[in-house]
């Protein structure tokens, strides 16, 4: 049998949204302050099912991205707006 990645992805994410619904709702119905600590093994549930989700749906097969480098600064160009020996007024108040 074969293992098909798609299905568990959404098996684990419906049972982590699941036991999150059901954590806080435990907790608010319960209204003390030891509401979630009793509770915790809901959340903790939860948080693995979202983890081992995540950690499915990376691809090992995808090829990292190629980093683009930035081009460098032009110097000394001047633009249409600035006229040489001018200063350019930064953070002018009107």
């Amino acid at each position: 049998m074969r293992f098909d990645r798609a299905l568990w992805r959404t098996i684990l994410f419906s049972l982590a949204v699941v036991a999150l619904v059901i954590g806080v709702y435990q907790t608010v119905l319960q209204g003390d302050k030891n509401a979630v600590m009793d509770n915790y093994w809901l959340f903790m549930i939860s948080f693995v099912c979202m983890m081992v989700f995540r950690y499915l749906g990376r691809d090992e097969d995808k090829a990292p991205l190629p980093v683009v480098k930035p081009k460098p600064a032009a110097s000394g160009k001047r633009t249409a707006t600035t006229k040489p020996g001018k200063a350019v007024p930064r953070n002018k108040q009107r």
